[in-house]
């Protein structure tokens, strides 16, 4: 693993921040001032950690007051200094951000499972006040994933699973695209070390073999848009480790080789215009495969990605996604929310935070919140419900709704609103009537027929339903219907 010095966080941050410098360079001094005598499992001085917290930040152009908490982010909680030390040093926002960061160490918890839950959701939630409290703590566990080798067995596995669960689904949500790779792959090492070499041993392979190929199709890509003079920049990648293994198990693939995303081509273009016109000479040139386009431009997915995707058959039969996007969508696609990061400034906050609160992931986290009696619930539903894999589907209105792979018509019903739930009697799919068991497919088109009169849900949905959520409010239903007969039935 690279080694990173102060001087080489201070390059990376220097690159779009010559402003915050001095107030860098004082947050680094301090910390290190605080963490003398400190050392990780690993042996190194304890000030590497934030360090290397620090420059994972400025890769997505963290702001000063973020590179400044992530270097102070464990000093309240691992040495004598108070958040007023921090606030008096180094301002209000540096002080929440590391408060937001630390670990709930002055409160009392049964066991390390309920210490463990109570931070987790901590964090998660203090994303309504900062979207950065999170990104910190993000970066905070991908640094410690990739030292985790110092750690026990025991220890890397707990790390691992709370990592698959918890902050890689976090970060793609947050659209961290490399940073959800790096999570999961180092996940993945710990917790299937056999699985991941194999995996890793074949993906490497198809990587040194592939190349001439790669080569050839970026050119004939290039060629064929500047004949038509579409300006473009052609980028290629292969699918992650844990996404390839993950993709095969989930479809029953044996063959790495028939993953329709194993080779990725990403085209990047001026304009959406030049996207859907580029689009033609593609399929012009290469054969298509059936159901093999997504338009998320026209409907972005919930962190706000976007592109065109669309597989093609290239030489040897091999499958091909062709990704096109502009560059902003580009931009987008790598840093996810942090796109806003341009500045020092509140505006960039602000929109950072605006573009959080206005997102379905996160008014799914606040209705949770709500739904949730205490922590442990809290994250079973996260887990369950937010982090899990979804697909678009659309009201008959066309308003596009994420709702978890697998879902039924009953769920869609309780994810709209409780008492359409409660009161459905029908549901429309693609314009037919379909039951209660449903399951939603990609892109279908659903309408829920309701009546104030309607009986209400029954023991049997809850052998339907698939959500956590849905079954939860079915529950409800039926406790308190009981409750009502009960009362009735009093004399």
């Amino acid at each position: 693993m690279e080694v990173i010095s102060f001087d080489s966080l201070l390059k990376n941050f220097s690159k779009y921040n010559l402003v915050g410098i001095p107030k860098v360079r004082k947050a680094y001094e301090f910390a290190k001032l605080k963490h003398d005598g400190q050392y990780r499992a690993s042996g190194e001085e304890y000030i590497t950690h934030p360090l290397n917290v620090a420059n994972i930040l400025t890769q997505l152009c963290a702001d000063t007051d973020t590179i400044c908490a992530a270097l102070l982010h464990d000093v309240v909680e691992d040495t004598d200094t108070s958040l007023e030390d921090i606030k008096a040093e180094f301002g209000e926002t540096v002080a929440r951000l590391v408060e937001g960061v630390t670990n709930l160490t002055k409160l009392s918890f049964s066991n390390k499972e309920s210490f463990n839950n109570a931070n987790i959701r901590k964090v998660i939630l203090g994303m309504a006040k900062d979207v950065r409290i999170v990104l910190i703590k993000i970066a905070d566990r991908l640094h410690n994933m990739k030292t985790l080798e110092y750690k026990k067995p025991e220890k890397q596995k707990l790390k691992s699973m709370e990592t698959l669960e918890i902050y890689a689904p976090l970060a793609r949500d947050l659209g961290l695209h490399d940073i959800k790779c790096d999570l999961e792959d180092n996940s993945f090492m710990y917790l299937m070390p056999d699985l991941y070499k194999k995996t890793k041993d074949e993906r490497d392979k198809i990587e040194n073999e592939s190349r001439k190929m790669v080569k050839e199709i970026s050119e004939k890509l290039n060629f064929i848009l500047n004949e038509q003079h579409i300006p473009n920049i052609i980028k290629f990648r292969l699918k992650s480790i844990y996404s390839i293994f993950r993709d095969m198990l989930s479809k029953g693939l044996s063959d790495i080789t028939d993953l329709h995303n194993l080779f990725m081509f990403s085209i990047i273009l001026d304009n959406i215009n030049d996207c859907y016109i580029s689009l033609r000479y593609i399929h012009e040139n290469f054969a298509q495969i059936d159901g093999g386009m997504s338009d998320y431009i026209g409907t972005p997915k919930g962190n706000h990605y976007r592109a065109f995707h669309t597989t093609v058959v290239g030489p040897e039969e091999k499958l091909l996604l062709m990704i096109l996007k502009t560059y902003d969508m580009d931009e987008t696609a790598r840093n996810g929310i942090a796109e806003f990061w341009f500045s020092d400034s509140n505006e960039a906050f602000s929109q950072m935070q605006d573009s959080l609160t206005s997102s379905q992931f996160f008014r799914d986290i606040v209705d949770v919140n709500r739904m949730a009696s205490n922590n442990k619930e809290f994250l079973d539903l996260i887990k369950g419900e937010i982090f899990a894999e979804k697909i678009n589907v659309f009201t008959m209105g066309g308003k596009p709704m994420l709702i978890v792979n697998g879902a039924t018509a009953i769920d869609f019903a309780y994810q709209i609103h409780t008492e359409i739930g409660n009161k459905m009697v029908a549901v429309i799919v693609n314009g037919k009537s379909v039951g209660f068991d449903y399951v939603l497919k990609k892109d279908d088109r659903v309408r829920i027929i309701t009546d104030p009169l309607a009986e209400g849900p029954s023991e049997s949905w809850l052998g339907i339903a698939k959500t956590a959520r849905a079954k939860k409010k079915i529950k409800e239903f039926i406790k308190n219907k009981n409750k009502g007969y009960s009362l009735v039935r009093m004399p």
